[in-house]
């Protein structure tokens, strides 16, 4: 495995562009792990409406940057206390979604620095029952990254301030506050060091036992390659806020998976329009599937047809094929 070294780079729109460069653009005989901190910013996840899931006046008032990811899951807030890692590797259907797989080198690194570390629920690290980092995915026909946001030293009085949680996911974890839920990795550390030295042993814990360990720094030409990505989509309204499409109906349900969320814009019974948000993980994405259900009326008979040929697991995950169905157009729970 080889280590991408971001030269530092502490802005999240640049970051997350290298990500993806380096997933679409590097050797594919190779693996590669990169670490990245970024100033205060807020990740929205890929199927995530961004205006709904930030405080967009604080965020204004504090200058924080936000950047939506191309992976899946809930919104998360970074700054200089985070310490984010992405592994790049060959897709295959047995790693998606699969974040054991991903995390556990991460956790034992965290066990022998003396953290009681452990995964838990779909893709969360906790210790001592308090998440202390959160993990994603995004996979190509070839291939896929699995990252996380590792919380060192973060403000955590900031992620209450900037992000609106809903109420169906804190009543879902069971605790009153995002406070209560998450942690510093610093608060269960005897003498903790500053980050860049947390990150250092982190590195050093990963590669332990890895002759083959070796840091690649990027060619000129190939950041020529990440600005470019980084100007025309990273750092583009478009993108990171997109535009979201009128609606008359809103159907929402929170499954093992993640929240699905759906708005239809329906005409005289057909449907004109359908946007379909989350904080679920699928390998394909939903617009897709969005487009299916067009132009068809909001009938259940319609809505099988639309259903017809759809493996629904590549677009959210393990969910049955017909609770879906029933969120578009059935009984509410």
């Amino acid at each position: 495995m080889i280590f991408i070294e971001n030269e530092g780079i502490t802005d999240p729109h640049t970051n997350l562009a290298l990500e993806e460069y380096a997933l679409r653009h590097f050797d594919e005989a190779k693996n590669y792990l990169l670490f990245y901190i970024n100033e205060p910013s807020i990740i929205i996840g890929r199927n995530q409406n961004t205006l709904e899931e930030i405080n967009h006046e604080y965020v204004e008032e504090k200058g924080i940057h936000v950047v939506r990811r191309i992976s899946g899951g809930g919104a998360v807030y970074h700054d200089h206390g985070n310490l984010n890692f992405s592994f790049i590797t060959d897709y295959d259907k047995e790693s998606l979604n699969n974040f054991k797989k991903f995390t556990g080198p991460v956790i034992k690194v965290l066990q022998d620095m003396g953290v009681d570390a452990e995964m838990s629920g779909r893709n969360d690290i906790l210790a001592h029952g308090k998440k202390i980092s959160g993990n994603a995915q995004f996979s190509s026909t070839r291939r896929m990254f699995s990252h996380g946001t590792l919380l060192y030293d973060s403000d955590l009085s900031e992620v209450g301030k900037a992000l609106q949680v809903k109420m169906s996911k804190i009543a879902s974890k069971g605790h009153k506050s995002v406070r209560s839920r998450v942690a510093n990795i610093t608060e269960f550390l005897d003498s903790p060091p500053p980050i860049e030295t947390f990150r250092s042993q982190v590195l050093h814990g990963l590669y332990a036992n890895r002759p083959d360990f070796s840091t690649y720094h990027l060619t000129d030409e190939e950041w020529e390659g990440v600005f470019q990505l980084r100007d025309r989509k990273y750092g583009t309204w478009d993108w990171n806020y997109g535009h979201s499409p009128k609606f008359n109906i809103q159907r929402n349900r929170r499954f093992p998976i993640g929240e699905i969320d759906l708005r239809l814009d329906v005409e005289k019974g057909m449907i004109k329009n359908m946007k379909i948000y989350g904080d679920f993980f699928g390998k394909e994405p939903v617009h897709t599937l969005e487009e299916r259900f067009k132009n068809r009326r909001y009938h259940p008979e319609d809505i099988k047809k639309a259903m017809e040929g759809v493996d629904v697991e590549m677009y959210f995950g393990k969910i049955d094929p017909k609770d879906f169905t029933d969120l578009v157009y059935g009984a509410d729970e």
